[in-house]
């Protein structure tokens, strides 16, 4: 999924509405996103980030 398609995903979500991700078995909330930088001819990347704070 590209940035694009995610963003287009979730516009079609509530905006109250909270993101979670699957994280050791479970569900977190997600807490921040970190960009990896191209490199070697592979296209940029975005981690979600889960809270440790559950």
């Amino acid at each position: 999924m590209t940035v694009a398609q995610l963003l287009e995903a979730l516009a079609k979500m509530p905006v109250e509405a909270v993101v979670l991700m699957e994280s050791d078995g479970g569900l977190s909330l997600v807490a921040a996103l970190e960009l990896v930088e191209p490199q070697g001819g592979a296209p940029a990347e975005v981690l979600l980030l889960p809270s440790m704070a559950e």
